[in-house]
């Protein structure tokens, strides 16, 4: 066995054409502006808005927020990576890297299923509600996604870095995998690939059964409002948060709940992509910005804005 230990890692990417990268560094720009955009606007319009000072906006703020964080560990590195055609990453980059995506992803996962239970509580039980998701209890909540997210995801992914890796530092990947990180060790990886089995399957058909039960009950519900206007209405909003939940749960399901593919193939970077990029640029404008009364309180600051300009000197 070659026992030279190897200090940095070959991250080949999202395709191998010149011309397909500089286009991908195009759109994944677009992507990361449109990101950064909307997760800002939702926090900081629900921040000052005094009618958004509502539990579900509390915790859209924090959704924002952890979506700029999860976004921003890996897309400058890969813009980077793609403007520059730089395909190196140290060691210990690629390890921080792993370390904030698969927590911060974690996280994302508790958080959506936050976000349905409190739309469960408001259209199931409004009259409760109130009383139900109080200030304290939101928290509690948010402060629970991120404390479980850690506890399940930080003890497998620490035992990553841990392992000894000496040999070949080729990943086909455009961030640092934990599978593919696996394969390149040179010990054996069984127990842990068994662990991180084990904790992906908790993480998401938990998370989304609380997420499908919450959003079952909203549709009986739905079905016995009187008015059509008021169910199509309603229709049209888990409809549509309905799409990204899909997406989100179906392509992560695809990536890590089936048996490690040597070396990575085509297939992953794009289900990879698409619950990295894809839907972490509609979830802004999907679940908050297309909200009426986000909308309102966006006309109002910028009506006030444009009126305290014009009364400057």
């Amino acid at each position: 066995m070659n026992s030279t230990r190897v200090v940095e890692f070959v991250l080949l990417g999202l395709t191998n054409s010149r011309y397909l990268e500089i286009s991908l560094f195009m759109f994944l720009m677009i992507a990361y502006f449109l990101i950064l955009l909307g997760n800002a606007t939702v926090i900081i319009i629900t921040l000052v808005d005094p009618c958004l000072q509502t539990p579900m906006y509390y915790f859209l703020r924090n959704f924002a927020l952890l979506e700029i964080t999860f976004t921003s560990t890996f897309i400058p590195n890969t813009l980077y990576s793609l403007l520059t055609e730089s395909k190196v990453i140290s060691l210990p980059a690629c390890f921080l890297q792993m370390l904030l995506f698969f927590n911060l992803g974690t996280c994302t996962f508790f958080h959506v299923a936050t976000m349905s239970f409190d739309r469960y509580v408001a259209i199931c039980h409004p009259l409760h509600y109130t009383t139900i998701m109080n200030s304290r209890f939101c928290l509690q909540l948010v402060l629970a996604c991120w404390a479980v997210s850690f506890l399940l995801m930080f003890p497998p992914t620490i035992m990553v870095v841990q392992l000894p890796f000496c040999g070949p530092n080729v990943m086909n990947h455009f961030y640092c995998d934990t599978s593919l990180l696996l394969q390149l060790s040179c010990t054996d990886t069984g127990f842990i690939e068994e662990l991180m089995l084990i904790v992906v399957i908790i993480i998401l058909f938990g998370t989304l059964i609380i997420t499908a039960i919450s959003y079952g009950c909203i549709i009986v519900t739905i079905l016995h409002i009187p008015s059509s206007t008021g169910k199509k209405k309603a229709f049209s909003t888990c409809s549509a948060h309905l799409m990204v939940v899909m997406i989100f749960y179906s392509t992560c399901i695809c990536r890590y709940i089936r048996p490690a593919q040597r070396g990575g193939q085509h297939s992953d970077k794009v289900l990879s992509f698409f619950f990295s990029v894809v839907t972490q640029m509609l979830n802004p404008y999907i679940y908050s910005l297309r909200n009426n009364q986000v909308k309102q309180a966006l006309k109002g600051s910028m009506l006030k804005a444009f009126s305290s300009s014009l009364r400057q000197p």
